[in-house]
């Protein structure tokens, strides 16, 4: 392994759990990162916060952490944590002070496909399940596709509502994974997102559940923040 930081705290987003991140977290345990995985309910941005900085303070030094999708939020709030020493965004949201995951679904570029959410029941929204893998994992096997679409963890209101206070990527050094084949978060809203929050940007061509089909694309990333984010800490 390369020197660099070695804790990396994976977060997920809507509509997924945990599981997704199997094949990045078996890539860079093997590669000698001791990996946690935030499994996040999803209901309340702010529970979410305070559940992903318990992982971080958990950890035994400084932290690269690490977002898809809606976690792109909880990590741009949770990463002001001082041991977080870079923030990677996995075609996640970033947004700016003020900012929620709604406001910024809502002012996607004209023309772009609108993700599935069918409207709130008890404060909790799904996915249409025979329109998630088309928009969500186009790229997975059908097999997995289907099972993804079934288990789909709900999300809250208050998760997709919560608005960001103090944006880490304003202080930390971040990269960003665009996916160009995203039908949830479209991607120029993505490189936007990315060239305002200064991140250093890769692309490739990938459906927003990119972490579960190119895992291997998705770990090089963030070997390559856990290598750059010590070099910047050290000037």
């Amino acid at each position: 392994m390369s020197s660099g930081i070695k804790n990396i705290v994976l977060v997920h987003g809507n509509f997924a759990d945990g599981s997704g991140w199997e094949g990045v977290f078996q890539i860079l345990q093997r590669d000698g990162y001791n990996v946690t995985i935030v499994q996040n309910p999803t209901l309340s941005l702010a529970q979410d916060i305070a559940l992903t900085k318990h992982a971080i303070a958990f950890a035994p030094g400084e932290v690269i952490l690490v977002g898809h999708s809606y976690g792109g939020a909880v990590v741009t709030e949770a990463g002001t944590d001082p041991k977080v020493a870079g923030l990677v965004y996995i075609t996640a949201f970033a947004p700016d002070t003020g900012e929620s995951v709604f406001s910024l679904i809502a002012s996607a570029p004209p023309g772009a496909p609108a993700p599935p959410i069918l409207p709130p029941v008890d404060g909790l929204l799904f996915l249409h399940r025979d329109k998630f893998a088309d928009a969500f994992c186009a790229d997975v096997r059908l097999e997995l596709a289907s099972f993804m679409a079934a288990s789909q963890c709900p999300a809250g209101l208050e998760a997709v509502e919560g608005k960001v206070t103090a944006p880490a990527w304003k202080a930390k050094p971040s990269w960003y994974l665009v996916a160009t084949a995203d039908k949830m978060i479209p991607p120029d809203a993505q490189r936007s997102m990315a060239k305002r929050a200064g991140s250093i940007v890769v692309e490739a061509k990938g459906s927003h559940a990119i972490y579960v089909s190119q895992p291997q694309a998705v770990a090089e990333l963030i070997k390559t923040a856990a290598t750059g984010a010590a070099k910047i800490a050290k000037k």
